[in-house]
C-alpha cells in the first residue's frame, strides 16, 4: 500500500512548468495514457477518443481576480488573496506582511479602498477576517489582480485575464483555475456535439489550498483543506441518463471528481449536495460515478498526484509521468493534459 507522500514524489525538470498556455487552448498536447503504452496526441483528437454518449462533466466555477497588494496604516506592504467570500461584504483571506495587522486596525487597498481587519478565521486560523466597504466582487474585479500559482514567475497581464479563464467560467468563487478545462475550445466542443457527446457541469470553488504542500509523511496525518462545491440535480439526472444509455461518465479534472465522488459518497449513488467538501481520495479510495478522468499534469507529492494515482493506479501514472518528461510535454496549470480510465480491480 502506498501510504507515505514519498511514493508521489518525481523529479522534473524547472523548465517543463509552462510559463504561458499554448497559443490555442486545444493545440496543448494530449497524452492518452487508457492503454499499457502511452500515445501522444494533440487536445484537438480528443472527441475520437471518447464514445458516443458520454458526458463530459465540467466545473463552472469562475476564477475571481483573488489577489491584492496594499498599505497598513503603518505603511507597512501587505498582500492578500481571498480564499472565501462571506456574506456582508466579509472575506476570508491568506494575508503575508512583515508583520501582522492588528484586529481593529485597517488596510488600504490598491490606494482605493479601506478594509477593516476583523481577526482570524478559517478551520485552523490561519486566514484573516476582513471587512470590506462595499461588494467584494466588484471591488476584486476594478482591483484585483489574477491569482496565478506560484510557480508562474510572470506578473498577471491581460492574457491571463483571458487564457486563465475557462470558456465554462460562470460561477464566480475560485482562487485557481480547473485547468483540465482550459485545453476546451468552440471547435472541440462542436466536435464533441457532432460525435453524440453530452455535457454537464458541477461547480467547485478551488481554494489556495490546492497548491499547499503537504506538510506530513504519512497520508493518514494530512488533513485536507475544504472547499465549497454543488451538484445540481440536472447533472444527477445527466449522470443517469448516460448510465442508462451505456456511457461513461469523463470528469475533467480533479475538481469534477471531487464534486461528483462527494456527493455519491454518502449512499453509493449520486445525489444533489451543496455544501463543504475535505474529500481526501488516495489509493484504495472506491469510486463509484467517475469512469474516465481528463487532467493536466500535478506537481510532485501533492494530493492531485494521490488522486490519479487512486484513479488510475499508482505505477501506470507514475509510468505515464516518466513518458511525459522524456517527451517534453509541458506541466501544472498551463501546461499539457492526460486522459485516463478507471484502474478495474
Amino acid at each position: 500500500m502506498h501510504d507515505t507522500v514519498a511514493d508521489f514524489d518525481f523529479a522534473l525538470p524547472p523548465e517543463l512548468i509552462a510559463q504561458r498556455p499554448a497559443i490555442e487552448r486545444s493545440a496543448s498536447r494530449l497524452l492518452d495514457g487508457r492503454g499499457a503504452a502511452p500515445a501522444d496526441r494533440v487536445f484537438r483528437d480528443l472527441p475520437p477518443l471518447l464514445d458516443a454518449g458520454d458526458l463530459l462533466v465540467f466545473n463552472d466555477t469562475r476564477v475571481l481576480k483573488a489577489r491584492l497588494y496594499g498599505r497598513k496604516a503603518s505603511g507597512g506592504a501587505v498582500e492578500v488573496l481571498v480564499e472565501r467570500i462571506l456574506p456582508n461584504h466579509e472575506v476570508l483571506v491568506h494575508l503575508r506582511a512583515s508583520k501582522s495587522p492588528q484586529v481593529g486596525g485597517a488596510i488600504r487597498f490598491a490606494e482605493a479602498f479601506d478594509s477593516e481587519v476583523l481577526g482570524r478565521g478559517g478551520p485552523d486560523g490561519s486566514l484573516f477576517h476582513l471587512r470590506w466597504p462595499s461588494e467584494p466582487l466588484a471591488l476584486l474585479e476594478a482591483h484585483g489582480h489574477v491569482p496565478l500559482p506560484p510557480y508562474i514567475s510572470h506578473a498577471d497581464d491581460a492574457d491571463d485575464a483571458h487564457r486563465y479563464q475557462t470558456i465554462f467560467a460562470a460561477k464566480p468563487g475560485a482562487v485557481a483555475a480547473p485547468t483540465a478545462a482550459l485545453h476546451f475550445d468552440d471547435s472541440v466542443l462542436a466536435a464533441l456535439r457532432q460525435r453524440g457527446i453530452e455535457t454537464a457541469s458541477v461547480t467547485l470553488h478551488v481554494g489556495a489550498g490546492t497548491f499547499q504542500p503537504v506538510r506530513v509523511e504519512r497520508l493518514a496525518d494530512h488533513r485536507m483543506h475544504s472547499e465549497w462545491f454543488e451538484v445540481s440535480e440536472a447533472t444527477v439526472a445527466a449522470v443517469a441518463a448516460a448510465r442508462e444509455r451505456g456511457g461513461r461518465v469523463v470528469a475533467v479534472g480533479t475538481t469534477s471528481v471531487r464534486s461528483l465522488e462527494s456527493a455519491g459518497r454518502a449512499t453509493g449513488t449520486l445525489q444533489p449536495m451543496r455544501g463543504e467538501t475535505d474529500i481526501f481520495i488516495t489509493p484504495g479510495f472506491e469510486f463509484r460515478i467517475v469512469d474516465v478522468l481528463l487532467t493536466n499534469f500535478h506537481l510532485p507529492r501533492s494530493t492531485l498526484m494521490m488522486l490519479v494515482s487512486a484513479f488510475a493506479g499508482r505505477a501506470h501514472v507514475m509510468a505515464l509521468y516518466r513518458h511525459a518528461i522524456e517527451a517534453r510535454y509541458r506541466f501544472f496549470s498551463y501546461g499539457d493534459a492526460m486522459l485516463l480510465e478507471r484502474a478495474r480491480c
